[in-house]
């Protein structure tokens, strides 16, 4: 398979190493800053750019029929239009806050949680998560998909602010620390004990495989996908 790299930071270059080792060629490498482009020599692109090119990405991939990962954050005030793009042309698109076979099972775990602490008003839930000082969004795209999770399954919250606390908003704490690749931690505290689940992330591997993954799942399929999708989740 051939594969374009639309940004080709750190975690491009993951995907790269790890995309030759599955027996993929990598035929296009985009770094910030470069909009001149030929995408139609890539079979998928992977698009881990930056929050103000992600959604041209995304567009330049489904107006010229190739199938995109997205894995950027940061840009969602753009995704109903990038979804409607894809379906007006028939295109294929999967976005996902993170790619990581863990985060993605932890995402379930943490709906379910959710879901069964609704109905136990003693225990208040917080966040907190930890990246590289790199990271320009803050709260991370999983952090929102986490509270956002949350809000959906339980009926005490209907928001989520940074920093800020609330009697149904659910505080985010983001931290930038240096070479953290990603942790995320939800927690629900009582007077009498809490309960932690968390999710440490230890490299870039685990969310570069998972993105590739995807790449090979999207072949040939037509449509709008999440990893739960991918994963057969749900």
């Amino acid at each position: 398979m051939n594969i374009a790299l639309l940004g080709y930071g750190k975690m491009g270059k993951t995907i790269e190493q790890i995309a030759i080792k599955r027996g993929h060629n990598v035929v296009l490498t985009i770094d910030k800053g470069d909009n001149n482009y030929d995408i139609t020599k890539a079979d998928v692109a992977i698009d881990f750019s930056i929050p103000s090119v992600a959604f041209n990405n995304i567009s330049n991939c489904i107006n010229n029929n190739v199938p995109v990962i997205s894995g950027t954050t940061g840009w969602l005030e753009n995704y109903d239009k990038a979804v409607a793009l894809c379906q007006e042309k028939k295109g294929a698109f999967i976005y996902a806050s993170n790619y990581s076979l863990g985060v993605n099972i932890f995402f379930e775990l943490n709906k379910t949680l959710a879901k069964m602490m609704s109905t136990l008003k003693q225990y208040n839930v917080s966040m907190e998560e930890i990246h590289h000082t790199q990271k320009l969004d803050a709260p991370s795209g999983t952090a929102i998909s986490l509270a956002n999770d949350i809000i959906s399954q339980h009926t005490g919250y209907d928001n989520w602010k940074l920093d800020e606390n609330g009697e149904t908003i659910i505080p985010i704490v983001a931290k930038r620390i240096e070479d953290v690749p990603g942790t995320h931690t939800v927690n629900y505290e009582s007077e009498v004990d809490s309960i932690t689940i968390e999710h440490v992330a230890h490299t870039r591997q685990g969310f570069a495989l998972g993105a590739v993954i995807a790449a090979e799942w999207i072949a040939g399929k037509t449509g709008v996908f999440t990893m739960n999708d991918v994963l057969n989740i749900g």
